[in-house]
């Protein structure tokens, strides 16, 4: 019946995720003006808050109006010119949109394809061509569930092309995993909120060097996504914040009240928490006679992707899930859309119990 509340739901896909109590709590405080001074009290925090879980100092770090795609576009919005060559390595679904978003700004994609579950090959990303303008990789990989070493990316990149840009996606790992962009020599970074920030759907936390910043595209083809415009509504000038557009003022309060409960649960505290719920998922799976896709120690804790057995319809197995227990797990993507299943614990959902509850729901439905 129209207007009657959703159903509430377990979220245990790859996201969203079911948000922190206090992000819900922000949610629904009374909205401020997104120019009143006591939201920009806010905004600032957001910002400080965001650049302690990057693990950066950089000036141009903010949360973008959208989801993490709004922050891929917004990286390679600012920093390709037409010819500029993008390397960009791909292991899996996330990948493959960052080549599609950087030719649309004109870039001449290099693709550097891996097998889908396997991390990226440092050595082949570097060794694809001499001297590109920007290389790209997806640190947490949603697709697959695997994880990529962006410090050991970072290093290479800045020991033997120091000239490159590095932008990194890290929308399933950011405030999951370690997180130290500065130290690994990244360049610019997006995410989303809707997964270990323990956010509802709806912006884009971003970082962007001093480095790029310095070789930005002054004028890039889009409006929105205009760091020069959004930088001088964020960071302000010498004549004051410059109006934009209207910010999402509840969305960022949201996510303020949820970094203010993990950094006083502790960043480490917070992946350890990831750490031993996934790992509480993964061994159970496996007890189960289950088979993990995702390379053996290059799982991610927070997004399990595990392989459907044989003879098993994977769609049903996700109906029964969400009408009996209702609880949320995702399909596949690409060609393993039937033949995978992702699994995320995430956020407020990074629990013993919530792993307890997807393991006895699932052992039930299998009979195993």
């Amino acid at each position: 019946m129209s207007g009657m509340p959703l159903t509430e739901r377990t979220l245990l896909g790859p996201g969203p995720s079911n948000p922190y109590p206090e992000a819900t709590a922000g949610l629904a405080a009374p909205p401020l003006g997104h120019l009143d001074p006591e939201f920009i009290n806010v905004l600032e925090g957001t910002c400080a808050r965001l650049r302690t879980v990057w693990g950066t100092s950089n000036p141009v770090t903010l949360p973008l109006s959208g989801t993490g795609s709004i922050g891929m576009e917004t990286a390679f919005a600012n920093t390709v010119r037409p010819g500029d060559v993008a390397v960009i390595a791909v292991n899996g679904l996330f990948g493959t949109r960052m080549c599609e978003v950087a030719s649309r700004y004109g870039a001449e994609v290099v693709r550097v394809d891996h097998t889908w579950g396997q991390p990226v090959d440092v050595e082949r990303v570097l060794a694809a061509h001499p001297s590109p303008a920007i290389i790209a990789a997806v640190h947490a990989e949603t697709s697959t569930g695997v994880a990529s070493d962006m410090a050991a990316l970072g290093q290479a990149v800045r020991e033997r092309l120091p000239e490159t840009l590095l932008v990194a996606d890290c929308v399933t790992s950011l405030a999951g995993s370690q997180m130290a962009v500065d130290d690994w020599g990244v360049d610019i970074a997006y995410a989303g909120t809707q997964k270990c920030l323990g956010v509802t759907p709806g912006l884009a936390p971003f970082t962007f060097s001093e480095r790029a910043w310095a070789r930005r595209v002054e004028v890039p083809p889009v409006w929105y996504l205009d760091l020069g415009l959004l930088g001088a509504y964020v960071r302000g000038g010498p004549g004051g914040r410059t109006y934009h557009h209207t910010a999402p003022v509840s969305m960022i309060a949201s996510l303020d009240a949820a970094l203010e409960r993990i950094e006083h649960e502790g960043l480490q505290e917070v992946t350890e928490r990831h750490r031993a719920a996934g790992e509480l998922l993964q061994n159970g799976l496996q007890e189960m006679g289950l088979e993990l896709f995702a390379a053996e120690g290059y799982r991610l804790p927070q997004l399990t992707s595990v392989r459907v057995p044989e003879g098993v319809d994977s769609a049903k197995v996700r109906e029964q899930l969400l009408v009996e227990y209702g609880i949320e797990i995702g399909a596949g993507a690409g060609e393993y859309a039937s033949s995978v299943w992702r699994i995320g614990l995430m956020g407020h959902n990074a629990r013993l119990d919530r792993a307890e509850l997807l393991l006895g729901a699932l052992g039930r439905i299998l009979g195993r």
